[in-house]
């Protein structure tokens, strides 16, 4: 048999199984029980420094500074 052939086959067969059984897994570790918090926590990180931003330099006046 030909390599060509023979990766054909396996591709079209067991390869695809792998594929797919491992795309289950994946699907089923984002939506299992108890991981909600998880991604809440990370939808919410990027207000995590809404009242200061994380990049503010040492010359730039603190929060309260620039209200006044």
């Amino acid at each position: 048999m030909e390599t060509y052939s023979f990766l054909r086959e396996f591709a079209d067969s067991w390869a695809l199984v792998a594929l797919t059984l491992i795309f289950l897994g994946v699907v089923v570790w984002a939506f299992r029980p108890g991981s909600r918090p998880l991604h809440d926590a990370a939808a919410a990180s990027i207000f995590r420094h809404e009242m200061k931003p994380a990049d503010a330099g040492r010359d730039a006046p603190a929060p309260s500074e620039r209200e006044a």
